[in-house]
């Protein structure tokens, strides 16, 4: 299998090196707009290489680099600027960014799956499906995979229950709309109680990023290991289940967006789109989401 990482920043680099750990791959192509530092980045997983047990052929070079590609992760962004407003004004920047890469990245690889990192990330996967001209079962986001394992760990303090053993969803926005699904949520199937402490770590769930970002300027191990795991899922097709961005299109009366919901993934992308059932207010939050992220698809295109 032959991955393609676009952004060598610390996501990106955090990510290829759990790629290296797991051996997910038989060959890894970093790209980023600093080539110095996608070969630094190489040469060191390189170095790495000989304390694993997984061979691995680890490669700095240009999009062009990345043809005949299986997967292709997209983790590169601008920096937060302070003049930006909200979490959408990044969009637009990075819309610039994508505009270039992701047509030629389509043309060189025009069987692969996209996964996208990038923040927003429902806006920005949203526009690799646009410009890349691929199916939706192709191209879709890491979304709140990160939010609901968030979730999962403070409910796994909670209960003293190990956080895998959790079916605990966050679904729609990843950002500040996101909501929990409590009617899935279970323990050995027991249902996890819908109460106000569970509510309240559902909250604390949605502002963790936040809370990271304070401490240390960024987030890359959870959101690295996030996407790792949908790596996993189509590297070895374990068709596991897990809440992805994903272009959702007449569920409930919501058109033409990409929100988290729980999809089954393997190694075609995703090969099932699930839909709880949920109650009223979550029907509601879900479109809330919904229109949320159409906000920031049209911000993103604003000149």
């Amino acid at each position: 299998m032959r991955i393609s990482l676009i952004g060598t920043g610390r996501v990106g680099s955090t990510l290829a090196f759990q790629l290296l750990l797991r051996g997910l791959a038989e060959e890894l192509v970093l790209v980023d707009r600093n080539r110095e530092i996608a070969e630094g980045e190489a040469l060191d997983l390189q170095h790495a290489e000989a304390f694993t047990s997984h061979p691995m052929a680890v490669r700095a070079g240009e999009l062009s680099d990345t043809a005949g590609s299986d997967l292709i992760v997209i983790s590169c962004s601008v920096p937060w600027s302070p003049d930006y407003a909200s979490r959408f004004d990044i969009g637009r920047d990075n819309l610039t960014i994508f505009k270039e890469i992701v047509p030629p990245l389509a043309e060189f690889s025009p069987d692969a799956k996209i996964l996208v990192v990038s923040n927003p990330v429902d806006v920005m996967t949203y526009h690799v499906i646009e410009l890349s001209g691929f199916g939706p079962n192709r191209v879709f986001g890491t979304g709140t995979l990160i939010d609901s394992g968030r979730f999962r760990a403070l409910l796994s303090k909670k209960l003293g229950i190990h956080p895998d053993d959790l079916r605990a969803y966050i679904l729609g926005e990843h950002g500040d709309t996101q909501f929990p699904v409590f009617g899935m949520a279970s323990a050995g199937g027991a249902r996890i109680a819908e109460d106000a402490a569970t509510h309240e770590l559902s909250r604390l769930a949605s502002l963790s990023g936040y809370d990271v970002v304070h401490c240390k300027g960024h987030t890359n191990f959870a959101i690295s290991m996030a996407a790792t795991l949908v790596v996993e899922a189509i590297a070895w097709d374990t068709r596991r289940t897990m809440p992805l961005s994903v272009h959702t299109n007449g569920f409930l009366g919501i058109d033409d967006v990409c929100l988290s919901l729980p999809v089954v993934v393997g190694k075609e992308g995703i090969t099932q789109v699930l839909h709880p059932d949920m109650g009223e207010n979550e029907i509601a939050a879900l479109k809330k989401c919904a229109r949320t992220v159409r906000h920031g698809i049209e911000q993103s295109l604003l000149e």
